[in-house]
């Protein structure tokens, strides 16, 4: 029920909710109110005193506007709305006040700080400060923590807003970041000195199983973001640009089928680091680990000129003679198969679907193996929005790990968790942030699942690719769905490769799956599918054309290399989990002679004589929309018919775990120094002796 209230902001009469906080009215009527430790997506705390208001009527004193609601102001003497001024005397005072405080121990880094030029603390002072200080005492200094590659800190800088306690408490689901003493001698720690994840822990330090549960997270760089001073910066970043140097670009992520919406800052022709923008509907305002610290694996081992194998060895050679090389082989392919790898765009899958089925052959996305039925599409995405995970009130998690595969969409269910929602759990041991039913790996346990499922209102079933994987995966698919039937919910599909539902939706797949599509084919077209081995015999083999942008697995197996743009360096149509068309945009150009994928497929077409029918890449959209109206509906997420598919009973066995490395999951992680490191040390903190041995 509304409980609209009137309220008079700096002259200004607006109509707000009275459980919003008097912050967010402001906000509402257009008036900014500096904050520091207040953040929309985190708990109010109340301590840094920057958002002092006055109530006229009230108490002689400034209020704090993050913690006081609508509903707690008085009216008038004659029942007049309340009356908050934002800017009158009072509040300068106490604004400079509170300025004058934080700045007593800060130090004087701004010119070698990398929180400079964008650093809340140097907006705020400017606009809110005063030119003198009566502090003439030596400043506070503090030693700073060492919590792994990813975050650098700078205590004697810190101002205890508390964002980053509040964000891995209760977003990220860590408990040993918090604080020690009082007044001065407070201090931002963490738990015997480590963090979060415990990157760069000592392999031999024992500790309990439940803390080290405790520190896995795939988001600790979030308090980077979240850090409104330089307390808390990007190490592998760390002096290497300005923020007034670098070229932005809004685009999406494609490290998991999520589809975050990002920022790429580059610098000249290099990515210089990746930043998260908000989203509502997708992943907020956060992103994981990978997708912020991945950029350096586009800078190392790429493709950047064609290649031949001659006699056994790559030879580097010209695109006349790589061209005609590919075009060769697959017009006198006796048995021609095509595979759409994790990355590639909808653009590059479609055009090597009407260039390999215009040849005679085979095309295949699911080189994983997965059941995902073609045409369906209510069974390969689902008809849930990933919104819809913030108001379930229970969900069932049958055979994926959300904190590998999408460790933000892992921190949306820790949040519906928080609320109030239970979750039941069916696949292999998982260190989830929230609280859930275990029930087990076997199968059996997810068909007591639906034996024991009642229907609820707000349910949601998701089902990950684990469960969708190996022979029993058409009969998993069959369980959640008839799960989400028994509840009356709503499902979702969590894919892990980015390009799996764009290339679904074109219809890239072949009857029978992967093994069908290679067999018998002794030519095969590889489009970045770099997670699937492709037999030699000896000598012989299938002959292999790679399209791609690194030197990955399938460069290595490969006779005639076709070097390809990464995503940063394309514009490319991708469609995320829950099925909603994105558009990643061009950061930057491919290196040397590399070139964009639908331009190579393009090519290589006329090259054979049969020229696919566009020249530009508007013309393909065009042709691509004519075929899926959905692709061109973009940022929205189409009603999917639910079609349940043919019941399969499901047999003995284990639901499967999709990923065996959250930070080596695709070519461009796996050229990255950084996430060579994380996995690493993950491994190193997997194989810790726990305190009892």
């Amino acid at each position: 029920m509304s409980d609209l209230r009137k309220i008079i902001i700096d002259g200004n009469e607006i109509e707000a909710e009275g459980a919003m906080t008097l912050i967010r009215a402001c906000e509402q009527a257009g008036v900014e109110i500096p904050r520091f430790c207040y953040h929309e997506r985190l708990s109010i705390a109340g301590n840094c005193r920057m958002c002092l208001v006055e109530i006229v009527g009230g108490p002689p004193k400034p209020a704090a506007s993050c913690a006081m609601q609508v509903r707690d102001l008085r009216p008038g003497p004659e029942g007049q709305p309340p009356q908050v001024r934002t800017n009158s005397p009072m509040v300068r005072k106490a604004r400079e006040g509170v300025m004058e405080f934080l700045l007593i121990n800060h130090p004087l880094d701004c010119p070698i700080c990398d929180q400079g030029g964008e650093c809340d603390l140097q907006d705020q002072s400017i606009a809110y400060g005063v030119d003198f200080s009566r502090y003439r005492e030596p400043k506070r200094a503090l030693p700073d923590l060492s919590i792994g590659p990813l975050v650098a800190t700078y205590m004697t800088r810190c101002i205890y807003c508390t964002r980053c306690i509040r964000f891995t408490t209760e977003v990220a689901g860590m408990e040993q970041w918090g604080t020690l003493g009082r007044g001065e001698d407070t201090r931002v720690t963490t738990y015997d000195n480590e963090m979060l994840a415990i990157e760069g822990a000592d392999p031999e330090t024992s500790v309990s199983a439940a803390l080290r549960a405790s520190m896995a997270s795939n988001l600790q760089g979030n308090v980077i973001d979240l850090c409104p001073v330089g307390a808390l910066t990007n190490k592998p970043y760390a002096f290497t640009a300005r923020p007034w140097e670098l070229t932005k670009t809004e685009t999406i992520d494609v490290m998991d089928a999520l589809g975050s919406s990002i920022r790429v800052d580059t610098k000249g022709r290099e990515v210089m680091r990746i930043l998260p923008r908000n989203h509502d509907g997708v992943n907020e305002e956060w992103i994981s680990d990978k997708t912020r610290f991945v950029w350096d694996g586009l800078r190392r081992q790429r493709l950047d000129r064609p290649y031949l194998r001659e006699e056994g060895k790559l030879r580097p050679a010209t695109w006349p003679e790589a061209l005609a090389a590919a075009a060769r082989a697959i017009k006198g392919a006796k048995g021609l198969a095509g595979l759409i790898g994790d990355l590639a765009p909808v653009e590059a899958a479609y055009s090597l679907k009407r260039l390999i089925e215009g040849a005679g052959g085979r095309v295949e996305c699911r080189t994983d193996g997965a059941h995902l039925p073609a045409g369906n599409r209510s069974a390969y995405v689902g008809n849930a929005r990933i919104e819809e995970i913030d108001t379930a009130r229970k969900i069932y998690l049958i055979g994926t790990d959300p904190g590998a595969e999408a460790p933000v969409l892992g921190a949306r269910i820790r949040k519906a968790w928080l609320k109030g929602a239970e979750v039941v759990h069916a696949g292999q041991p998982a260190e989830l942030t929230f609280g859930a039913t275990e029930l087990g790996a076997r199968n059996k346990f997810a068909l007591r699942m639906l034996e024991d499922a009642q229907p609820a209102e707000a349910s949601l079933v998701i089902v990950g690719q684990g469960a969708l994987l190996g022979e029993n995966g058409a009969a998993a698919l069959s369980l959640a769905m008839r799960l989400t039937d028994k509840v009356g919910g709503k499902m979702l599909v969590l894919h892990t490769a980015a390009a799996r539902v764009g290339a679904m939706d074109v219809d890239a797949t072949c009857e029978g799956g992967v093994s069908a599509a290679l067999e018998g084919a002794d030519v095969i077209y590889n489009l970045g599918a770099d997670e699937i081995e492709i037999a030699r015999d000896g000598a012989g083999g299938p002959f292999v054309i790679y399209q791609g942008s690194h030197g990955d697995r399938g460069a290595h197996r490969a006779d005639v290399i076709l070097p390809a743009a990464a995503w940063t360096e394309e514009q490319g149509l991708f469609v995320n989990t829950e099925g909603r068309p994105q558009l990643a945009l061009r950061a930057g150009h491919p290196p040397g002679e590399a070139k964009e994928n639908w331009a190579i497929l393009r090519a290589l077409s006329g090259e054979m004589g049969s020229v696919l029918p566009w020249d530009s890449l508007a013309q393909l959209r065009q042709a691509l929309v004519a075929e899926v109206p959905h692709l061109g509906e973009i940022d929205s997420v189409p009603e999917n018919a639910w079609a349940p598919v043919d019941e399969v009973e499901l047999g003995a066995g284990q639901l499967r775990a999709a990923i065996a490395d959250f930070y080596l999951t695709n070519p461009i992680a796996r050229a990255s120094e950084l996430m060579a490191e994380l996995s690493a040390n993950a491994r190193a903190r997997r194989e810790q002796r726990l305190a009892a041995e």
